[in-house]
């Protein structure tokens, strides 16, 4: 007989508890609690998803930690929870990317690469041997069709799109910080202020650009569009709208 949390149901991932729970969900999304709080916002001309980066010893190199990661020119993707299941993830995703722009010449839009995410993680709930992958993804993309456009994925498989959103262990501060801030008229430039601003809401110690990164994607201009339009037709890969700031850039961002 199942108890309160979950009982004999916790330890099988195939099987509903009599409340209509997979219990290893749920604890796959208290471990994306414990993670560092990442968090995405929405422009008018682009998306910025930032987390916090902490080592667990002085002695660790940080400029060899990577949480904001580039799928293809046109996508990155920024995770809290369990660092491992993430590498596998973003593996996962570049494969996909490739094997995409292989068959159809272009990159994946956003939405597509998030399907494809989202598969895998579903597909890891319903299989016997396995386990949830224990992290929520935040996945920022541009593309034709949709424009700039902000994804979140958790270990269930289901996504959505949001125009801001946070994840990992402050993100319920996080959210209501965002939700005060946010409009949908925001720039570029005043979501990555409001970005900082959210992450220094539950930092805890020195907030430094060794100890948060950041990634931004940026709306194309109609004349860099008309010019990645020729360079395609000449088989040449797009400009990246997608890029991870340097660490000047956000020293100078957290002076602002």
């Amino acid at each position: 007989m199942a108890t309160g949390d979950g009982g004999a149901y916790s330890y099988s991932l195939t099987v509903f508890s009599p409340s209509g729970k997979l219990v290893q969900i749920e604890h796959a999304l208290a471990r994306v609690s414990q993670g560092t709080t990442s968090l995405g916002i929405k422009a008018t001309n682009g998306v910025v998803i930032a987390t916090e980066k902490k080592s667990s010893s002085l002695l660790m190199d940080t400029s060899m930690i990577e949480k904001v990661s580039m799928i293809c020119p046109n996508i990155g993707i920024v995770y809290s929870g369990m660092g491992p299941d993430y590498r596998v993830l973003v593996t996962k995703a570049r494969k996909s990317a490739q094997a995409y722009w292989k068959v159809y010449g272009e990159y994946p839009p956003t939405r597509v690469l998030v399907q494809d995410l989202a598969t895998v993680m579903q597909q890891a709930t319903q299989s016997g041997g396995v386990r949830p992958y224990g992290v929520s993804l935040l996945v920022a993309g541009y593309d034709s069709n949709r424009g700039a456009t902000l994804y979140q994925v958790d270990p269930s498989g289901s996504y959505w799109a949001w125009k801001a959103s946070a994840i990992g262990k402050n993100m319920i501060n996080a959210k209501t910080f965002l939700e005060k801030r946010y409009n949908d008229d925001i720039s570029l430039e005043d979501a990555i202020h409001t970005a900082l601003l959210t992450l220094k809401e539950g930092f805890e110690g020195q907030m430094t650009e060794k100890t948060i990164e950041l990634g931004i994607i940026t709306v194309p201009t109609q004349e860099e569009l008309e010019s990645m339009t020729i360079e395609n037709a000449g088989t040449a890969r797009p400009k990246p709208t997608f890029r991870r700031l340097t660490e000047e850039e956000v020293r100078d961002y957290l002076a602002m």
